[in-house]
């Protein structure tokens, strides 16, 4: 078995200050740091405080953590996971944390919505299926180009962008409540029609209930440094490094210039499709079975 480092933590959960991010009550990140290595994550960020980023550590008992957590809650909630740290890094594999906070959040009856780059997920779709019995219960994966090619590039340790989407198949066809988030577009290497639309369209050959997307990207203080420095070893004498100086200068937010054309294609063909892309709509989706249970009981 290959074990991680691990951190203390004084806490698993902690409670967001509200549910409009997909619908989430609390955050939960059972890993520190990713070896993921994508070039343009936003966690990378120093305002984040994780040293050696793409190193993962384990958090310390965080299994006997996260029970003693969930057993003093008096209301039950919606977890997220998978924003600061993958659950399905590859020592997942062995140390089995993410497997095994699903069947307390399972145990006591709380529901889930977990976000990851892995085709690992459908190691799990047992306790996906079993939590959505009770609770809104919801499978995302990141898809940001349907080129695996360049998906190997700007994610090199995650699963080709192929192996996500038969892995959203799989979990679709499970019955479970499955989506792409389709953000970061990167500026002038993804933010094309073509590439969000074959998004899109092979999306719903695979089932997904929603896409939601952000056409652009962040940048800040260490993230950026890392992300123009992968440009320009990933793409020599294409003089991208130059075009986000001259379309951004010190910007935070780095929107497509083609970010209006590019939300009217895909909204349309969401629309033709039938797929969900507005966040109102996906977290009501998200609840509608359980909200309908319950008017029923009464």
């Amino acid at each position: 078995m290959i074990n991680t480092e691990t951190i203390r933590a004084k806490s698993i959960l902690h409670k967001n200050k509200s549910s409009d991010w997909f619908g989430a009550d609390y955050n939960m990140n059972l890993y520190r740091g990713c070896c993921h290595g994508c070039i343009y994550c936003d966690s990378r960020s120093d305002c984040y405080g994780i040293e050696d980023f793409d190193k993962v550590r384990c958090k310390a008992d965080a299994i006997k953590l996260l029970e003693q957590e969930l057993r003093h809650k008096t209301r039950t909630g919606i977890i997220g996971t998978g924003s600061m740290s993958d659950p399905y890094n590859p020592f997942e594999k062995t140390e089995l944390l993410t497997r095994r906070s699903l069947e307390l959040i399972d145990k006591y009856r709380f529901g889930c919505v977990i976000l990851t780059k892995s085709s690992l997920i459908t190691r799990d779709k047992d306790l996906f299926t079993a939590i959505s019995e009770h609770s809104p219960m919801m499978c995302k994966l990141t898809i940001t180009t349907a080129d695996d090619s360049l998906s190997r590039l700007i994610e090199p340790n995650v699963s080709p962008s192929s192996e996500r989407f038969e892995a959203l198949y799989e979990l679709s066809s499970a019955g479970l409540f499955t989506g792409i988030t389709l953000m970061p577009v990167l500026p002038f290497i993804e933010d094309t029609e073509d590439n969000i639309l074959k998004i899109v369209r092979r999306g719903a050959e695979c089932g997904v209930r929603f896409i939601y997307p952000a056409f652009g990207m962040t940048l800040r203080g260490i993230q950026r440094e890392h992300y123009l420095h992968s440009l320009d070893r990933l793409f020599p004498r294409s003089g991208l490094s130059e075009k986000y100086a001259q379309a951004f200068g010190s910007s935070y937010e780095c929107i497509s210039p083609f970010a209006e054309a590019l939300w009217k294609c895909f909204s349309e063909e969401c629309e033709r499709l039938g797929i969900l892309y507005r966040m109102e709509d996906i977290i009501s989706a998200s609840r509608r079975k359980y909200e309908t249970e319950q008017m029923s009981l009464f």
